[in-house]
């Protein structure tokens, strides 16, 4: 073999170890690998959901959550895209033998509506608020099936839990959740996890009125074993006075 063939092979090698290296990167690549549903148990019949959206290049999960009972899964909240829906389903299915009957999404903004129309398909019925139904219509947002016009306590099978609206805060239609029997409250969005630095997405907020819808929660369940947040981690049960104090450290610094 000459110099020149000899080098030629040396090069188309190198060039093949190259492509190699590059296509085992993209497969180990966590983002590409990454699974867009997390399901962590909380307690009981409880248990949290994650699905993930990129916000500014960050990869950012959105909390929901969802109910055992003893006559189908209740969930609060949509995943993010529909693309989760069918996942999440069959994870439900697979892990705890049961199909998805009620779905309650707690405000307009697609990181909890995003999946109603796919659940609809399912044949699951979906529920929201008057006030998230109008605002869905006028943003063209996914839209639920049935509403209610004020706090509703829903009971199905073996366990019940009510709607809170307290008022304006993260969005003009935010609502929380109250599970009695496990002393859980789900803040959705309304609520921001211990782990935030900032009070968030404000482009729909009230700040003039949030903290008072914070102080209103507080006051009607002052003793929640678990909140739970609507993005980032539920393992502290101190969001809404974390909450407070992010709103009372915004509006003074905005006042000055």
């Amino acid at each position: 073999m000459t110099l020149k063939h000899l080098i030629l092979a040396a090069f188309l090698m190198i060039t093949a170890l190259n492509v190699c290296a590059q296509n085992s990167s993209a497969h180990s690549d966590p983002e590409k690998q990454s699974n867009n549903l997390k399901i962590s148990h909380l307690t009981g019949d409880y248990y949290i959901y994650e699905t993930y959206a990129f916000f500014k290049g960050v990869r950012v999960p959105a909390s929901s959550m969802y109910i055992v009972t003893s006559e189908g899964v209740v969930l609060v909240d949509t995943p993010w895209h529909e693309a989760e829906v069918e996942p999440l389903l069959d994870s439900i299915a697979k892990r705890h033998h049961e199909k998805v009957v009620l779905c309650i999404a707690t405000h307009s903004h697609d990181d909890k509506t995003g999946g109603l129309d796919a659940l609809r398909k399912h044949g699951v019925k979906t529920y929201s608020s008057k006030q998230t139904l109008d605002l869905c219509r006028k943003n063209k947002q996914k839209e639920a099936e049935f509403y209610f016009t004020k706090d509703t306590t829903f009971t199905v099978g073996n366990h019940t839990f009510q709607t809170y609206y307290p008022g304006e805060g993260h969005a003009p239609d935010n609502m929380v959740v109250w599970c009695a029997e496990a002393k859980m409250l789900y803040g959705g969005c309304l609520v921001k996890s211990t782990e935030n630095s900032d009070i968030g997405n404000i482009a729909d907020a009230n700040l003039k009125e949030w903290p008072s819808s914070i102080k209103k929660v507080m006051k009607k369940y002052p003793n929640p074993k678990y909140v739970v947040p609507g993005h980032y981690s539920w393992k502290s049960n101190k969001g809404l006075k974390h909450t407070l104090e992010l709103l009372q450290r915004y509006n003074k610094h905005k006042s000055q």
